[in-house]
């Protein structure tokens, strides 16, 4: 099968073409004929195997004829990251690049003048994030009444971000009158019930089991303690000969640490995680596509939305707390027809989640045994081994708060307490009280005392 036989146009088979795709997957195989038909859609499919060209080539076909008014836009896609609705922009920019069609891209941590103008304007494709979307919505800045078509992507990471109120939300402001199509991942009961509520009789695809891993892809788990993470992850970049690669951490503190650590041993890496700006998270993954640099650290932010060639290896440095999470990420290498390799650190406190990786993707992932696993180098032995406490009798704890601090006692030397012991007591009738005098100005006014006050300070009123 090739994509003429799928019914798309003349302009745009020209433009698949000079993509260099000539066969389609078999998403898009199945997808794009329902889209052509106008109908509802429930696509599950594993990622890498083309879901974003399944709803943006028929889109483009559909859009190509009516009309574009300022500040409603006539299609909306949401996505739940800024990667991944920068990475369908570029896919309607390059396969619509023979249509006269405009689009939007509204997504956080730029500038939100310029979004306002465009939509000002008037466009044909609205590509958004939840949060952003809300907040122009909220300040009367978009009309949602004309639009004629929704794509929910990735709904299975909505979910784990909490979006699903605001996706219901968005909802009810569209027409009830569209065609809505839902790409995941998996199929969660929230995202059942999501689709059972917004979509109309819809069309049901799946490609591959959810949750499955793609069969182009070698996993490994590599049995490691949390202190010799960096050291084993050092070791694998360079026995593995990794030309491209992207390393996944759980926290944004570790994404950071780790990559200046890879660089002051070496490596070309750079970071991308949430606490970045909009530019310098592209600035990063610019680098990384154009291979200025070849590692790239990387929170989950990163997991989708991610289609890069010629990524070979992927890295868990922490097994992920989700074990959806684990399927995405290891999707960024293995596209297309390629193959890669996935490896995923497994400490004692990651038992429980490399268990629910395996057992929603229905697979034993195999140990990759290092060669020098068990040479740990005798500083590390040293920190690692567990301090003893030392228990001391009352007895040498009291001589030893007598000693005085400094020299040690000779052993004919009396000590201090023996000392005041040989002193007779005075009565304490005899003992004079100590006093502290202090200066007082001289009096503010007739009659003051001012003389000496002991122990205390006076303080007059202001």
């Amino acid at each position: 099968m090739t994509f003429a036989d799928l019914g798309l146009s003349d302009q745009l088979l020209r433009a698949v073409e000079a993509a260099g795709y000539t066969e389609p997957t078999p998403i898009q195989a199945q997808a794009i004929p329902q889209v052509h038909m106008m109908k509802d859609l429930i696509a599950v499919a594993q990622t890498g195997t083309g879901k974003t060209a399944s709803f943006v080539l028929p889109m483009i076909d559909i859009l190509s004829h009516g009309r574009r008014r300022a500040r409603m836009p006539r299609s909306l896609i949401l996505e739940p990251t800024r990667e991944l609705a920068m990475q369908v922009a570029e896919n309607f920019e390059k396969y619509g690049k023979n249509h006269d069609l405009k689009l939007a891209l509204l997504i956080g941590g730029v500038q939100m003048g310029d979004q306002v103008k465009a939509l000002d304007e008037g466009v044909d494709v609205l590509i958004a994030t939840p949060g952003r979307l809300m907040d122009l919505f909220e300040r009367g800045k978009i009309l949602l009444t004309g639009c004629e078509l929704l794509v929910i992507d990735e709904a299975d990471r909505m979910l784990d971000m909490g979006f699903i109120p605001d996706i219901e939300f968005i909802c009810e402001k569209l027409p009830g009158t569209r065609q809505t199509l839902l790409f995941s991942a998996t199929m969660p009961g929230p995202i059942k019930k999501l689709a059972d509520r917004f979509l109309s009789n819809p069309k049901y695809i799946e490609v591959a089991r959810p949750a499955t891993a793609n069969v182009n892809i070698t996993q490994f788990k590599v049995p490691v303690t949390t202190r010799r993470k960096r050291d084993t992850l050092r070791q694998l970049l360079r026995s593995e000969d990794v030309q491209t690669g992207i390393i996944f951490a759980n926290r944004k503190t570790t994404v950071r640490e780790l990559n200046k650590s890879l660089r002051r041993d070496g490596f070309a890496s750079g970071e991308i995680h949430g606490d970045m700006d909009q530019p310098s998270r592209m600035a990063e993954l610019d680098l990384f596509k154009r291979g200025k640099i070849n590692l790239l650290v990387a929170s989950d932010v990163a997991a989708r939305g991610l289609d890069i060639k010629g990524v070979s290896h992927v890295f868990n440095f922490d097994t992920p707390w989700h074990p959806d999470d684990y399927v995405h990420r290891i999707g960024r290498t293995g596209r297309a027809g390629a193959k890669g390799r996935a490896f995923t650190f497994v400490a004692d406190e990651d038992a429980e989640a490399i268990a629910n990786v395996e057992k929603l993707t229905g697979m034993q992932i195999p140990v990759y045994a290092l060669e020098d696993a068990e040479a740990i180098p005798a500083i590390d032995q040293e920190i690692a081994a567990p301090k003893q406490r030392v228990e001391r009798t009352a007895p040498a704890e009291q001589s030893r708060r007598s000693e005085p601090r400094g020299r040690r006692l000779r052993e004919d030397e009396p000590r201090r307490a023996d000392l005041r012991e040989d002193r007779p007591a005075r009565p304490l009738e005899e003992r004079e009280p100590r006093r502290r005098e202090y200066p007082v100005e001289p009096p503010s006014a007739p009659g003051e005392w001012n003389g000496p006050v002991p122990g205390f300070l006076a303080v007059s009123a202001l």
